[in-house]
């Protein structure tokens, strides 16, 4: 395992890996990265055989550095959970002789310009865009395209930096604040192309696929609910959505085809517009956000433990199972504010609440950045509906019972 995200993943994975009957080496350039993460006890390292350091941010001297590494461990797949990874992930793979994607498939998944690209030229439905480099050709393109529409960069995740803009001001000040931001959270130089798209309208749904010799397999749709306008920032999810999704399952598949993403798992967000569904990002991993949760509660099939499997060569199973769940959703807490945390108040009962099989709530002391990404979260709950799809209504009154005392901070 080649680096890792420190969120729920972080746990998930591990479990996967042990549980599918296989034990494995975590490799990472910074390790206080995942020690500072603080998640919670046991820490997920300690299911690992190994813990080394090395230099994964340099993949030519990775490539050697896992060589010889093999010679010794003899390694039966390479896997990651971090997005910033996956495409060396796949190029160790293919350099060892052992299960994956093809590492040029990653590539143009993970780069959104790439993806926009590449679907493009393949007919998959999908916003109008541009592309740009510097401030002169991105106001160009921005004009041309027309107000209002959505800007992002091209190489970021969990929704950092992408943002509605409204007018020329408003893309200069996302510009700046792109140009301000040279290096990725694992100190990666970043791609300077920015991404301009004409502003969708509609739901948004995920779908979650598994994809063996070419074949694609659709697990499940998950629906999508967004928060912080002009930010878009993940404040929930239910599976199954409760939506029609047939349409968007075919420009899905229709995606990961057109991307040559022929072996893995993915997570393909899809917005339901007036206009028919159009392809939003196609991320050649499980989901994040414990949607994989969502999903292994209604249907019992586990998206990680799969994602596992095919990293060694092995075929997953994927008939789903009778849990006596119809529904699981998840609700995020979102703060109001950056600032420093002194309480949560409200969380006291879930603990005993019956529906309820999963929460956190950040400790006073947390300091609480601006409610701008899927990294703002200050607490989640999970709940699981037998009979129905009422998770997502459930679910998202529970957060609505919980409340933010800051802490007052001198100047």
């Amino acid at each position: 395992m080649i680096e890792s995200w420190v969120g729920a993943m972080s746990s998930l994975l591990p479990r996967a890996i042990n549980e599918s009957g296989h034990r494995f080496t975590f490799m990472t350039r910074d390790l206080h990265h995942y020690l500072r993460a603080a998640p919670a006890h046991p820490h997920p390292l300690l299911a690992a055989d190994n813990v080394l350091t090395a230099e994964t941010n340099d993949v030519t001297a990775l490539l050697d550095h896992v060589e010889r590494l093999h010679a010794v461990l003899r390694f039966d797949g390479v896997i990651s959970s971090c997005d910033y990874y996956l495409p060396a992930v796949a190029r160790v793979a293919a350099h060892l002789g052992l299960p994956g994607p093809d590492s040029l498939a990653v590539e143009r998944a993970c780069r959104k310009d790439l993806t926009r690209i590449t679907l493009r030229e393949a007919g998959v439905a999908g916003p109008r865009f541009a592309l740009a480099d510097d401030w002169p050709a991105l106001a160009k393109a921005a004009a041309e395209l027309g107000y209002p529409l959505v800007v992002k960069p091209v190489d970021l995740c969990a929704g950092m930096h992408v943002r509605k803009v409204a007018d020329e001001s408003a893309l200069r000040e996302a510009f700046a604040a792109m140009e301000a931001f040279p290096v990725n959270a694992r100190n990666q130089p970043r791609v300077r192309t920015v991404l301009v798209e004409e502003l969708l309208t509609g739901p948004e749904v995920s779908v979650e696929t598994v994809t063996v010799d070419g074949a694609t397999h659709v697990v499940g749709v998950t629906d999508k609910s967004i928060a912080g306008d002009p930010w878009f920032v993940e404040s929930g999810h239910m599976f199954p959505a409760d939506l029609p999704t047939a349409e968007a399952e075919v420009v899905a598949v229709a995606a990961i085809e057109a991307l040559g993403l022929d072996h893995g798992v993915a997570h393909t967000e899809v917005k339901l517009t007036p206009d028919g569904p159009k392809l939003v990002e196609v991320n050649p991993r499980p989901a994040g956000n414990q949607i994989t949760e969502l999903v292994r509660r209604v249907t019992g099939i586990d998206l990680p433990a799969a994602y596992a499997q095919l990293a060694v060569g092995e075929r997953p199973e994927l008939h789903p199972a009778d849990t006596g769940v119809r529904s699981a959703a998840i609700s995020f807490l979102l703060p109001e504010r950056s600032g420093l945390v002194a309480a949560v108040h409200g969380a006291e009962t879930l603990a005993t609440t019956p529906d309820v099989v999963d929460w956190t709530v950040k400790r006073p002391g947390h300091r609480a950045g601006d409610p701008t990404s899927n990294n703002s979260y200050l607490g989640h709950v999970v709940v699981t509906d037998p009979a129905g799809l009422g998770a997502r209504a459930r679910a998202e009154q529970l957060v609505s019972g919980l409340s933010v005392d800051y802490a007052e901070e001198s100047a």
